[in-house]
């Protein structure tokens, strides 16, 4: 069942949503004007990296809280600021795949299964075997069922994302852009500017995702 369909349609204006995001805003811009370097491998810099997602939760508690849809939501921006966490130090990179396959897995359960829309399930599926197809020879050999795995949870999700419109699938397509330059920056080739694209994509994209809690409920803004 398609959590969203529970609870009531939330009501609050533009002026609560923006107050409450500024949180968001606040540790999204610390974060960039900061700009730990990726050598420095300490919980400060994870805490910095994880502070904006935690903002979210905050926020999605504050505007839209004891609903199915929220909390699941919730867990899935837990689930990626332990990924978070997890990326800041090389070792710990599988811990980090299982972390944010598990808020794919969450997202997932929160977009339903309505409206399935089967023939952008297969186009997303064939887009997705031709990048791990290119990626495919960059990866250590412990890498390729693992990458795999995780590809195939994010199509998945990316496919139930643009199953919906407005902030979901916006937020989906995001996150999933995100990860494909982290993966190819990690495993085939550096690029340029690629950790302000992974990481201003991403913060974009759980937001989006955050804010379709209120579109979700049919939220009427005043």
């Amino acid at each position: 069942m398609d959590a969203r369909k529970k609870g009531v349609p939330l009501k609050t204006s533009v002026v609560q949503v923006c107050l409450w995001l500024s949180p968001f805003f606040f540790a999204c811009a610390i974060y960039f004007l900061v700009w730990i370097p990726e050598s420095h491998q300490s919980w400060v810099s994870a805490l910095v990296k994880c502070l904006p997602v935690l903002c979210l939760v905050a926020f999605l508690w504050a505007v839209a809280p004891g609903r199915a849809y929220t909390r699941l939501l919730q867990g899935a921006l837990v689930c990626s600021a332990v990924g978070d966490a997890c990326l800041i130090w090389p070792e710990a990179f599988i811990y980090g795949m299982v972390a944010f396959a598990a808020a794919h897995l969450l997202y997932l359960q929160a977009f339903g299964l309505s409206s399935l829309r089967l023939s952008l399930l297969l186009c997303l599926l064939l887009a997705s075997l031709v990048y791990y197809g290119c990626l495919l020879p960059h990866l250590a050999p412990s890498m390729v069922l693992p990458v795999a795995a995780y590809e195939l949870v994010l199509t998945t999700m990316l496919w139930r994302g643009l199953a919906r419109d407005g902030c979901t699938a916006w937020g989906a397509l995001l996150f999933t852009f995100s990860d494909g330059v982290l993966a190819w920056n990690s495993f085939a080739q550096p690029l340029p500017h690629a950790r302000l694209v992974i990481m201003g994509t991403y913060y974009a994209a759980q937001a989006l995702l955050a804010l379709s809690a209120l579109t979700s409920w049919g939220l009427k803004m005043h």
